[in-house]
């Protein structure tokens, strides 16, 4: 039986206790999910490296998870371009069973490793892609099944887990663990393990776009004025890096089409 499936031993008595003891033992454990990444933080860094020298050739990062795992993935895919100024298109998640399983769960959708391959199938993979597979348990046929498709295709394969004996751990070109362990409640992975997975995904991504040069120095140059809070944010930029008034920094990106970056590329 893998860690994320056993019983807590910590936690055996918690539907005993009061609710700010309930809260103590979840927050002890949360401690777990920052602890674990720590151990793991060269798997990572090896993740980034090999993703953003195929994103320079023109690759692409694809997410793919089931459940859990699969809406983390999404969600940290479709951040990109807001933040970033991307292409919806250069970093993607999937989920088993289809977008709607963003909202709806359906369990059974991990197990049918045959959808999983067609799901992936459906981008268009490129040997210069990069597939990351997230799987708490690390053993989802779905997930795994998709990697060993990719692998097969000369893509860069990344598995996100918990499990150090489990097939992503043990087939992919990058293993990432985090060994959350047992969870508060048995077998809910949407807990400390997905917390953890959670925040390596805010890593990857982050460190990925910020090698491509979207950041400078510590803030979004990519950063596209759609409302009127990124408006703001735009401006407050330029006047940041500038060290200029609301008109000056106004009139800089009127010049450059109000892109950050021209601005920086062009005027710094």
């Amino acid at each position: 039986m893998h860690k994320t499936e056993m019983r807590n031993p910590r936690t055996t008595n918690i539907s005993n206790e009061t609710t700010i003891g309930m809260l103590k033992l979840i927050q002890d454990e949360n401690r777990v999910a920052v602890d674990a990444i720590e151990a793991a933080l060269p798997s990572i860094e090896r993740a980034c490296d090999l993703i953003s020298e195929r994103i320079a050739k023109g690759g692409r990062l694809i997410y793919i998870g089931a459940g859990t795992s699969g809406r983390l993935g999404v969600m940290d895919a479709v951040e990109c371009p807001p933040t970033y100024g991307v292409s919806s298109e250069l970093i993607c998640g999937i989920i088993a069973g289809g977008f709607d399983r963003m909202y709806m769960a359906a369990e059974g959708a991990e197990d049918v490793a045959e959808n999983g391959i067609r799901d992936l199938a459906a981008k268009n993979l490129r040997a210069e892609d990069c597939v990351c597979g997230i799987s708490a348990a690390g053993n989802a046929a779905y997930v795994a099944e998709a990697l060993a498709y990719a692998k097969g295709l000369g893509c860069l394969t990344i598995g996100l887990t918990c499990n150090e004996d489990s097939r992503l751990a043990t087939e992919c070109d990058v293993s990432i663990v985090t060994d959350t362990g047992a969870e508060v409640v048995t077998g809910s992975t949407r807990m400390k393990a997905g917390s953890a997975h959670k925040m390596v995904l805010n890593m990857i991504s982050t460190c990925v776009m910020i090698k491509a040069g979207n950041v400078y120095e510590n803030m979004m140059i990519n950063l596209k004025p759609t409302n009127i809070k990124l408006r703001r944010r735009v401006i407050s930029i330029v006047r940041e890096i500038f060290c200029c008034d609301e008109e000056r920094a106004c009139e800089l990106l009127e010049k450059h089409d109000w892109s950050i970056r021209a601005v920086v590329d062009n005027e710094k």
